[in-house]
């Protein structure tokens, strides 16, 4: 059987990305337009900007693709595209284009799921890898760790409570004024600090399940009954205390279900004293096996979406074109 060749969009929040994938993991083209720097003077992504943008950057970008790859718009096999979870507005832009040039080019409509995009990166860099697996999934909307059953099949083992870890770190970092995006100025400043703050880690020791917004409030408090501290350490201790929780838990999990295959996926997976910590924890245990995702597929493009995309595709599970875009698409069924 040929290999299909997938052309994907992902628009589901700041980035305006396209790719073509043949098979999976032969990479033709990976685009990524990101708007932090217009989103950065806002403290935050502004919604109807983002829109906006990704109106004016994907047309070009699906052209530049295409040429990228030396191929022919016919010759795709599918149009694979991120219709939630996400902004809207931000969603339905690209879930348009994506339906448009379905329609246009008779070719079949793939619709992903943002998170199993985020999973599926790891896929990219480690063809060997195969359920079952445990995984962490951290980002900006979303924190929880997920038994992988089989390649369309995860169940959530544990997921946070209130905030995600990457909100946490946007919120924090808002508190100490460092700017938008927050994490990774705290990962930059916590190097430069030592965790000499004893910040709470909420539900450390009570299963699976995730909370955050106690250590966020705890920080608050601290800010506000102190002068004499260091921002550095400050950053560093509340990075300590949230970086640990993660990888304590999923430690758990991987020994209560003795999985010892972990995949590290979202954008909080490019945090530096993550990667380092959970590499520690494979030094002490050489059964586990540690994956992480390159850098440039921590963040949101659209080569994840592509292979996600791929493992739906060779089971002919497509979508039609009243795919509507879901911004709070449920977590029980994330393929």
């Amino acid at each position: 059987m040929e290999e299909p060749i997938i052309f994907s969009i992902e628009s589901s929040c700041d980035e305006t990305a396209v790719a073509i994938l043949k098979g999976k993991n032969k990479v033709l083209s990976h685009l990524v337009v990101s708007q932090i720097d217009i989103h950065k003077v806002f403290g935050g992504v502004v919604p109807e900007i983002a829109s906006r943008k990704h109106l004016d950057y994907l047309n070009q970008l699906a052209k530049k693709s295409f040429e990228e790859a030396k191929i022919r718009p016919e010759e795709i096999s599918a149009i694979a595209v991120t219709y939630g979870p996400g902004l809207v507005g931000a969603l339905l832009i690209g879930l348009n284009f994506a339906k448009g040039l379905a329609l246009n080019l008779n070719k079949p409509l793939i619709g992903v799921n943002h998170l199993y995009g985020h999973i599926y990166a790891n896929f990219l860099a480690f063809p060997e890898l195969k359920p079952p697996f445990l995984v962490l999934l951290v980002s900006g909307g979303h924190t929880m760790i997920l038994h992988a059953k089989d390649y369309l099949h995860f169940e959530i083992v544990g997921q946070t409570m209130d905030d995600a870890a990457g909100e946490a770190f946007d919120k924090v970092a808002r508190m100490l004024n460092l700017g938008y995006p927050g994490g990774p100025k705290i990962d930059k400043l916590s190097q430069k600090g030592n965790a000499i703050y004893d910040f709470p880690k909420p539900l450390y020791h009570k299963g699976y399940d995730f909370s955050f917004s106690g250590l966020k409030t705890a920080l608050l408090y601290f800010t506000r009954e102190n002068n004499d501290y260091r921002i550095e350490d400050v950053a560093a201790s509340f990075q300590k205390a949230l970086i640990d929780t993660l990888i304590h838990k999923t430690i758990k999990a991987s020994k209560d279900l003795k999985i010892n295959d972990i995949i590290i996926a979202g954008g909080v997976a490019a945090n530096s004293y993550l990667r380092k910590k959970i590499k520690d924890e494979q030094e002490k245990n050489k059964n586990l096996h540690i994956y992480f995702p390159s850098l440039e597929l921590c963040t949101d493009n659209a080569l994840m979406i592509a292979r996600a995309a791929y493992e739906k595709f060779i089971r002919n599970k497509f979508s039609n074109l009243s795919l509507d875009a879901v911004p709070n698409l449920g977590l029980k069924d994330i393929c």
